[in-house]
């Protein structure tokens, strides 16, 4: 049995003070207030730092690493490549804290095998993601054709075992000839393709960078919408109208912040994203401050929000990069606490392990982070992760 103690725990929806939690194999089996002292067979450690759940990541691709062009060279990878490159992605996020990811997007369902590899985060996937014809994503292979190729996707995807399904509403950023300002689908193709989606238990979640796509989604009744960029040819169109429909929807919203600010020079951008953010009369930095604002007001119209990175899209998008999106939230007004759940507790809820990880309780998996730091006073802590477990099993630290 393992003991750890540390000055500050954050149980997924609140900060705790000082706590001893217990962990026995995979699993925590006591959460008490204070240095308590264990039993005496218990290996005892000590943190000055911040003990929380490990993070969840809502949106990554597995088969990409960020670099540029990565995600492009996955379409015509060998399964062993891919299932390299998927190894590598998890242990560089379960480096940085995160012990979840949800991956939207990968080739030939090979984040499937994926989904329990021994001392590597959990996955949920998705599966490729579905697309039309020359539409964003192509080359991962889900393009579905009309009505009934949508639906013949959506049947091949539940007889895979894919945990949720993942469409592109619009065109993409970062795959060259889709209109990022336009719809892909029509609403009829949509529509069939969330009930078919629906009818099999699955939540069925948008990429939606255009305010067309968006609005798009919103009628098909998905259930997420992924960047909910809301882009239009003359910039980004956020109304209020929009707002209180996703809210009255019960839509959950993925911003997929998480930018690793270091990693955002002009000359660091995929020509695709430059091309679009000139095209709409942006610049990075602008960008950035409507998102950040985007974010306050989602909160402000009570609609549920969680944490997804877009992990392995881009240079400024590496895996384990939460923590940004994080912080990002608490620059829009959330508070930390409120902030660290859309990445633990509301995200675990969100993927569908809500009774399995994402909060440390007892009986809960033992996916745990501690950072050097009291979180409740800097978020900046976040990025100084001194120790990681996932399923009890120590991979940092």
């Amino acid at each position: 049995m393992q003991a750890l103690r540390a000055a500050q725990v954050y149980d997924g929806t609140a900060f705790l003070g000082a706590g001893t939690v217990l962990v026995d194999g995979e699993r925590i089996v006591g959460v008490e207030p204070g240095h308590s002292e264990p039993p005496g067979d218990a290996d005892v450690t000590t943190y000055a730092g911040t003990l929380l759940p490990g993070l969840v990541d809502c949106h990554v691709h597995l088969v990409s690493n960020g670099d540029m062009g990565a995600l492009e060279r996955a379409g015509a990878a060998t399964d062993e490549e891919l299932d390299a490159q998927i190894r590598e992605s998890l242990a560089a996020s379960a480096a940085r804290g995160v012990t979840t990811v949800l991956d939207l997007g990968d080739r030939r369902y090979r984040t499937l095998e994926a989904r329990a590899l021994p001392g590597l985060p959990r996955v949920r996937a998705a599966g490729p993601p579905l697309t039309v014809p020359d539409g964003h994503c192509h080359f991962l292979g889900g393009v579905a054709r009309g009505v009934n190729g949508v639906r013949e996707q959506v049947a091949e995807h539940v007889v895979r075992g894919v945990d949720e399904l993942k469409v592109m509403a619009s065109g993409g950023m970062t795959t060259a000839g889709t209109n990022v300002f336009a719809a892909q689908f029509s609403e009829a193709e949509l529509a069939a393709l969330v009930a078919a989606g629906h009818q099999a238990g699955l939540k069925v979640l948008a990429h939606a960078h255009a305010l067309a796509g968006v609005w798009h989604a919103i009628r098909a009744g998905v259930d997420g919408i992924e960047h909910f960029s809301c882009l239009t040819e003359t910039g980004r169109d956020v109304s209020e109208e929009l707002l209180e429909a996703v809210a009255a929807a019960g839509i959950t919203i993925d911003l997929t912040l998480g930018f690793d600010l270091d990693q955002v020079p002009p000359d660091a951008l995929p020509p695709n994203i430059r091309a679009v953010m000139e095209r709409a009369g942006m610049d990075f930095p602008t960008m950035h401050a409507e998102q950040v604002e985007m974010a306050g007001r989602i909160r402000a119209h009570g609609i549920r929000l969680v944490t997804g990175t877009d992990a392995g899209a881009a240079p400024p998008k590496r895996h384990g990069g939460t923590a940004f999106a994080i912080q990002t939230l608490v620059k829009a007004g959330y508070p930390v606490a409120e902030a660290l759940a859309t990445a633990t507790s509301v995200a675990s809820e969100y993927v569908g392990l809500a009774g399995v990880t994402g909060a440390v309780r007892a009986g809960l998996a033992a996916d745990l982070l501690v950072v050097d730091g009291d979180l409740a006073t800097d978020p900046g802590a976040l990025d100084r992760p001194i120790a990681v477990l996932v399923r009890g099993a120590t991979v940092l630290g």
